[in-house]
């Protein structure tokens, strides 16, 4: 690999539930084999309805839904809660979110954000026949450092986590540890082309090894790679749960 290429996709319209974000893409994107396309969690959640009411007058009124959509409270400071999600996502306010969203809603993370990357995929593959893989990226904190970046919450044709354990360094050892979040390190990328406020929420990612692509049309779901199967660490593995 000697170089990447990333842009934003402009010409996403407004996405509504019911949308059919793979139609909207292709539309607005002249993609190739083995692109990443990169999806912000927001339009996700629109498409797929998962928004709720709140009240427009009380900047506190989604506190009740922080508080259903969480399985766990891990920490409270002031407003700002740290919680589970039932994904096993650990972040703030779980995932709830007010903002790129019409006054007086509040978005939510996907019921199953790897299922919304396939079903983007499998739309892209099937209106023009092309291989692409899809990732379904949403900002979080990050503990122990200040600011927030872009991570995939769900992917789709593509290994979430590249295993180079066994493998050699340029000295010759052997590494015992080593495994890359490449969907997570897309997703940061992309994201440097989306941007917080520009209205831009789909970017492509060109350019990857081969190597990070795989094929999850698999009829037996539990040989699916994606971002809860593969990449979210369990509570038995967590030296600070």
């Amino acid at each position: 690999m000697s170089g990447l290429e990333l842009f934003g996709v402009d010409g996403i319209p407004e996405v509504r539930r019911g949308d059919d974000l793979a139609g909207m893409i292709c539309q607005a994107a002249e993609l190739r084999h083995h692109d990443v396309v990169v999806v912000t969690q927001k339009v996700v959640s629109k498409a797929e309805g998962a928004m709720v009411e709140v009240d427009p007058d009380d900047p506190l009124s989604h506190k009740p839904v922080v508080e259903r959509e969480s399985v766990r409270i891990l920490r409270r400071r002031g407003e700002l809660v740290i919680s589970e999600t039932r994904h096993g996502f650990v972040c703030a306010n779980a995932g709830v979110d007010l903002s790129n969203v019409e006054h007086g809603w509040a978005a939510l993370l996907p019921d199953d954000p790897d299922r919304s990357a396939r079903r983007i995929r499998d739309g892209i593959r099937g209106r023009i026949g092309t291989d692409v893989g899809v990732i379904v990226s949403d900002t979080f904190g990050r503990t122990w450092r200040r600011g927030v970046t872009d991570v995939a919450i769900g992917s789709a044709g593509l290994l979430p986590v590249l295993d180079l354990r066994g493998t050699r360094d340029a000295y010759g050892r052997e590494l015992q540890v080593t495994e890359v979040a490449v969907v997570d390190e897309i997703a940061a990328a992309a994201e440097l082309v989306m941007g917080k406020s520009s209205g831009i929420p789909v970017a492509v990612v060109r350019g990857l090894d081969e190597a990070v692509f795989t094929d999850d049309t698999a009829a037996d779901p539990s040989v699916r790679r994606g971002v809860l199967t593969d990449l979210v660490r369990s509570p038995a593995e967590d030296l600070f749960r």
